[in-house]
């Protein structure tokens, strides 16, 4: 029993916030200092009445529309922006798609790495045959934790989802895992609020009722990672770095992405490095990245790809599959 991916579909919100709008709001920075720093051109932000829940079902919509939804047999949903503490989105969705009801559902809580988390949960679904087919959703409102002046971050991130169809296969495509966890970093990229541990927010200061990043903290942490998070991932599953066809890492900043590909010594040619009209949409930008890689024919058939996800929490994780 193995299991791949069968198809990728990604949703985004209407509203587009360029660099010049932001420019407007913030003088100090213009707008082509945005792009040289951080690589990125617009990025999509839901409305207010808009929610992680809304993108999910779009994205599933999409790669419904040629899979027989009655074969789907367990939802996961990634999210750091819940629509609701309870009930879990996973079954919410369960009744707006219209899938069966002997089916399991359920959340989980992470961010950057989200994708490659759920991905192994996915495999691990199917090869000990809870589930022959997974819909896999990752979604994310970054911007609803963001203060209207917290330039950095408006800067940084957008809102997206990506809906992925992981099956059964007699060839397994989605090979070996290397998982992290450090919760010592949690300060450096945390919403205090929201939870039981601060409840009052309207006595709470703005860093704690909307997200905070340290991004020297952020930096330092991915610089001392994924370098050694590739090599055991790389050799967990008996293979070298020049026998990669394509790297996707998680679309954090241009400038963070360059230097590790430099650090690694990885041939631009094989490296993703594409945020200019979605910004970093947190768990979403691996599948996003993946999705552009196959509509334009970037990766094909039997290419291996290595997937490199890392950030809050700390988490990070990495695998590698066979398209």
């Amino acid at each position: 029993m193995g299991s791949y991916i069968h198809s990728i579909e990604c949703y985004l919100p209407q509203t587009v916030i360029d660099n010049y709008t932001l420019e407007k709001e913030f003088p100090e920075w213009s707008a082509e200092k945005i792009f040289e720093k951080i690589g990125i051109l617009n990025r999509h932000i839901v409305s207010s009445n808009e929610t992680a829940l809304d993108l999910a079902y779009n994205a599933a919509e999409k790669i419904l529309l040629d899979f027989d939804r009655s074969l789907i047999d367990f939802v996961i949903l990634c999210t750091q922006s819940p629509d609701y503490f309870l009930p879990t989105g996973a079954c919410i969705l369960q009744d707006m798609l219209k899938l069966r009801k002997n089916i399991g559902a359920f959340d989980f809580n992470l961010g950057c790495s989200g994708y490659i988390y759920g991905l192994a949960l996915s495999k691990s679904l199917i090869n000990s045959k809870i589930a022959s087919n997974v819909l896999l959703i990752v979604s994310e409102t970054y911007s609803k934790h963001i203060h209207k002046l917290d330039k950095s971050n408006r800067c940084i991130f957008g809102d997206g989802a990506a809906a992925s169809l992981i099956l059964s296969s007699q060839e397994e495509k989605i090979h070996e895992f290397v998982l992290g966890t450090d919760g010592s970093g949690r300060e450096n990229l945390i919403v205090k609020k929201g939870g039981m541990r601060i409840i009052d927010s309207d006595n709470a200061s703005i860093v704690e009722n909307y997200l905070y990043m340290n991004g020297p903290e952020i930096f330092n942490f991915t610089l001392d990672i994924v370098p050694d998070l590739v090599e055991k991932v790389l050799f967990k599953n008996n293979l070298s770095l020049d026998q990669i066809d394509y790297c996707i890492f998680h679309q954090a900043n241009k400038y963070m992405l360059e230097y590790l590909r430099k650090k690694m010594k990885i041939n631009p040619a094989q490296f993703y490095l594409n945020m200019l009209e979605t910004g970093n949409t947190v768990s979403a930008t691996i599948p996003i990245a993946l999705k552009d890689c196959l509509n334009n024919g970037i990766v094909k058939t039997k290419d291996k790809v290595l997937l490199v996800g890392f950030g809050v929490g700390y988490s990070w994780g990495a695998t590698i599959i066979t398209i």
